[in-house]
């Protein structure tokens, strides 16, 4: 039997990424998405819907996120769903969240001029969590004039 499980979101931050650590040292990001949709009723009225999302990132990214995300933040996550059952206290509990794959950054810093841990610029355009566009693999900054594209 076929099965896929993807998911595709983009929204903003509802609040600043939450990111912690388990024992073994690996970062992990709890993030709150909004993603808004508009759409027109029966009798042709606008409404907005929005959906809030739980979604979490590990590793590197997740440490990322919380370096240049912050509420407000606009986001796209690309990963897939996971739904967990628990009991706590007696009660049971169970949540369905996104595990990102994949978190895109899609816009800049809201100040313009807002300096990263490495005192370069921020990024002002959209990029993938592991490299910011503005910051070289080494941390250095990037000289676009010679970018080979």
């Amino acid at each position: 039997m076929a099965s896929l499980n993807k998911v595709f979101l983009i929204g903003n931050l509802t609040k600043d990424p939450e990111i912690r650590y388990t024992p073994s040292g690996k970062a992990v990001g709890d993030l709150r998405m909004a993603i808004n949709r508009r759409f027109k009723t029966a009798d042709g009225q606008e409404r907005d819907e929005t959906c809030f999302v739980a979604v979490v990132v590990w590793g590197r990214q997740a440490e990322t996120c919380g370096e240049y995300l912050r509420k407000g933040s606009p986001i796209m996550v690309e990963g897939r769903l996971q739904y967990e059952e628990w009991e706590k206290d007696g009660k049971k509990n169970n949540r369905l969240r996104v595990v990102a794959e994949r978190v895109q950054f899609m816009g800049g810093s809201k100040s313009g001029d807002a300096k990263d841990s490495h005192g370069s610029e921020g990024s002002k355009r959209g990029s993938d969590v592991g490299t910011p566009e503005d910051v070289s693999s080494d941390g250095g900054p990037v000289d676009e004039d010679n970018l080979p594209f």
